[in-house]
This record gives C-alpha cells, sequence and structure tokens, in this order.
C-alpha cells in the first residue's frame, strides 16, 4: 500500500494538469515578511510565468533529493532508534515498565485516556506532536507488557499529540500565526477551541480503548501481532515473574532520565530546538546513561548500531516521501494548486463554504506538511477569501485547523510521523487501516464543528 502514495500523487499531478493548465504555463506568488519573520506570500500578486517542466535528470535526482531534505529527520530516526538500544541494553526500560505495569495490573486500560489527555494537553499548548517521537519507545513495552500491542502504544502517543495540535488552544505555530495574518486578536475564539479538545480527546480515548481491549482478549487480532513476537516474549510475561531487581547504578541512571527529557520538553518549547537538537542530546543521554549503568564503549556502539539497523529501512522511506512534494515543488505548481483549491472555494454556496476550506487544507496538507508553513501559505487566501463567501474569520482558522492537523498522522509526506512509525515498528499500510475510520469520524466532528462555527454569531471576536 505504501506504492499507492505515489500512484496516488503521479495521478493528482495528471489533475492539476488539466485542471490548471500547469503544462503550458506556471503560476506563482511573490514571497514576502510574514508574522515572527518567517515567509508568507502576497495574494495580490499570483501571476503566470513561463513553464518549466522536470527533465529526466531531475526526475532521477527526485528521491536522493528528498533523502538530502529529509536529512535532519532520517538522522533523528537513525539517533532515537540507537539511543533507545542502548537503554535497552542497561535493562533500565524493561525495569521501568515491569513497575509501572504492576501499578496498572488491575485497570490497565485506564491508563489509555490518562496518557491521551495529559499528551494532547501537552500539544494544544506548546504545538509540538514531535514529541510523539519520545513518548513511543517508553510507551511500546509498557503497552506490550500490559497486554496491549505496539498499535495501541503508537496510538497514544500519535492520535494525542495531533489531537492537541490540532485543536491549538494556545498553539502558536498554527492558530497564533493564522490569526496575526488574519488581523484577529491572538488566541481569540478559546472557549470554542477547547469544547473541541475536549469532544476529540473523548472520541479518540474511547476509539483507542476499544481496539486495546480487542488485543488483550484476542492477541491475534493485533494488527502488529507477528511484529510484535519478540516484543511479547520480552515484556508480556514479565508480571507473572517477580518483580525485576535493580542494582545501584541502574538506579542512578534511571534517575538521570528524567532530567535529560527534561530538557529535551524545556529546549523544544523555550530554546526552539527541533530534532537536529534533540538528536545530539539523544547521543549524548545514550553514552552518559549506557556508562553509568555500566556498559562499556564498545557494547555502547554496538547497540547504536544494532538500533541503527532496525530502523534502515523506515528512514529511507521518510526521504522517498519527501522526495514526491519535490517533483511536485519543482514543476511550479504548488502556487497553482493553491490558488486554484482556493478559487474552488469560492465558487461553493456559503453554507459549504466553511467545509470547503477544510477539504481544501487538507489536500495542500500532503503538500506542505507543516502547520506553520501551511498557515503562511494559504491563510493570506482563505482569510480574504472568507469575508468575500460570508465565513468569518475565525472558522476559516478553524477549517484550516481541522483540515492541516488530523492529515499530519495519515499523509506519508509528514516527516515526524513517518519517523515515529519507523521507531514503533508499524508499517505505514497498517496504520492507515487503524487510523482511517478514526479519520472520518473526526472529518464529521469537524464538519459539526464548523457549522456550529458559521452559524454562530461573534465568533470574530
Amino acid at each position: 500500500m505504501e506504492h499507492a502514495t505515489y500512484l496516488c500523487a503521479a495521478f493528482y499531478y495528471k489533475w492539476c494538469v488539466r485542471h490548471f493548465d500547469v503544462y503550458r504555463s506556471s503560476c506563482t506568488f511573490e514571497r514576502v515578511d510574514g508574522p515572527n519573520g518567517r515567509e508568507s506570500i502576497n495574494p495580490d500578486s499570483f501571476t503566470e510565468i513561463e513553464s518549466s517542466p522536470l527533465s529526466l535528470m531531475d526526475f532521477m535526482l527526485a528521491i536522493p533529493r528528498g533523502m538530502q531534505d529529509a536529512s535532519e529527520i532520517i538522522f533523528f530516526t537513525f539517533i532515537i532508534g540507537g539511543m533507545f538500544m542502548v537503554l535497552r541494553r542497561t535493562d533500565i526500560i524493561e525495569i521501568g515498565v515491569d513497575r509501572l505495569a504492576r501499578k496498572f495490573k488491575k485497570q490497565s486500560i485506564l491508563i489509555i485516556p490518562v496518557l491521551i489527555t495529559v499528551f494532547a494537553t501537552v500539544a494544544t499548548t506548546i504545538g509540538t506532536p514531535e514529541l510523539a517521537l519520545v513518548y513511543i519507545p517508553v510507551l511500546i513495552p509498557l503497552c506490550v507488557s500490559l497486554g496491549y500491542d505496539s498499535m495501541t502504544a503508537t496510538a497514544i502517543a500519535l492520535i494525542s499529540t495531533a489531537l492537541g495540535f490540532t485543536a491549538g488552544v494556545m498553539n502558536p505555530g498554527t492558530v497564533g500565526i493564522s490569526q496575526q495574518i488574519s488581523g484577529l486578536e491572538t488566541y481569540s475564539g478559546f472557549g470554542l477551541r477547547v469544547l473541541v479538545l475536549i469532544v476529540i480527546v473523548i472520541i479518540g480515548s474511547l476509539y483507542v480503548m476499544r481496539y486495546a481491549r480487542k488485543v488483550k482478549s484476542n492477541p491475534e487480532s493485533s494488527f502488529t501481532y507477528h511484529e510484535d513476537e519478540d516484543k511479547r516474549h520480552t515484556f508480556k510475561d514479565a508480571l507473572s515473574q517477580p518483580a525485576k531487581r535493580m542494582n545501584k547504578r541502574q538506579l542512578i541512571a534511571i534517575v538521570t532520565l528524567p532530567f535529560f527529557f527534561g530538557l529535551v520538553v524545556y529546549g523544544v518549547t523555550n530554546l526552539g530546538w527541533f530534532m537536529l537538537e534533540m538528536s545530539g542530546l539523544f547521543i549524548f543521554m545514550g553514552v552518559i546513561v549506557g556508562l553509568i549503568a555500566g556498559l562499556s564503549i564498545t557494547k555502547i556502539c554496538e547497540a547504536f548500531t544494532e538500533g541503527f539497523r532496525e530502523v534502515l529501512m523506515g528512514a529511507i522511506i521518510i526521504g522517498i516521501a519527501r522526495s514526491v512534494a519535490i517533483v511536485l515543488e519543482d514543476g511550479q505548481i504548488m502556487d497553482s494548486i493553491v490558488f486554484g483549491l482556493g478559487s474552488v472555494v469560492g465558487q461553493l454556496p456559503s453554507t459549504l463554504s466553511a467545509i470547503g476550506m477544510m477539504v481544501v487544507q487538507l489536500v495542500i496538507n500532503f503538500f506542505i506538511p507543516s502547520g506553520s508553513g501551511q498557515a503562511l501559505v494559504t491563510m493570506p487566501i482563505m482569510a480574504p477569501l472568507s469575508d468575500i463567501v460570508g465565513v468569518t474569520r475565525q472558522t476559516a482558522i478553524l477549517a484550516f485547523q481541522f483540515g492541516d492537523g488530523f492529515a499530519h498522522i495519515l499523509f506519508p509526506t509528514s516527516g515526524y510521523f513517518m519517523a515515529a512509525l519507523v521507531v514503533a515498528g508499524v508499517s505505514w499500510s497498517k496504520w492507515v487501516r487503524f487510523f482511517i475510520p478514526l479519520f472520518i469520524i473526526y472529518m464529521g466532528v469537524g464538519i459539526i464543528f464548523l457549522t456550529y462555527a458559521q452559524v454562530t454569531v461573534g465568533q470574530d471576536k
């Protein structure tokens, strides 16, 4: 099914050629300074330029360039895979999971809504769904030891952070930028976004809990039953054995872990860290914790190498996925797509315009899998367009949030999402089979909230 992504991209390219005339000419917007020094577009500057179709050489270089463009994400994937293999070699993950699993043994299902709520709250405040990459390696052994599977752990991490990011109660990268572009008071409409967060978190928690119960009663119903064979052997029978004991060096190593993870959160939220900075810290963390726990330098290097091997295939897929977007960018049709889709929304009846905006943002997310990047490209068009079609600007931003946010854990062009699947050992095709029913539900929820927002007076205040 991974190949279907690229077939869909090829079909969509042909559709764009037919509808936007990109074969004979290309169009572009002028780039200008936007909020917070970020590059935005001038919505009044859409002009036709000479077509520059891709050559055979350009197409041949698309995948290598995709690897180059996604190098930071690929490198991060290797590092986090190696670092957690070091932690596993020290046995401190197994010990920590054993303690936590015993505490939740009788009411294990309750850990799902608790963790989803906590992770979603963090993401909706600081706008960092990438923290799912930090959560997954810890959640997998915990969920497997409680009788669930890797898909449950992956869902807790990815769905919770995506929900928080989508609701964007205080998200500076999406809601903050969009409201600045639209001329609205920053973080206005707070109450409605809180309601959105509560509703989607409840739905997501129930969905994951339902799946987790099914897996626990029938392990073979798991989407990752065969992939989890080694993990079940390592973790699942842990609770039937005596509690694991740790030595002094392991105890000291465990005590240092909250410091490192706290430093990651602080760096992401206050220092603007992203994958490059987190990669450097995780290398340092793996070496220091490994030495404290009693591993030699040789064993630490061997653990990193083994971790690299486990995530190799997924890391390559990340680069290939990025190459799809590169082909579209080099063909100079991205701005044409944005303008054309925006024009389609303008032709819809006013009652459907908000929903059309959500669909437009959903499509564009495939090509621009960055919340802030998509806001800077689309909101300068959608904000004035909303005035014309009779949709409030606050509703247009809500449409952007729904179209952008839920798709972050669906499209394979999302770098952090694909890296998370690699770390979890879950294939994209199996994740889609698991997630698509919930995605459809969330699209329905989005339509309901957009309809409510559109008919509610004073949403721009």
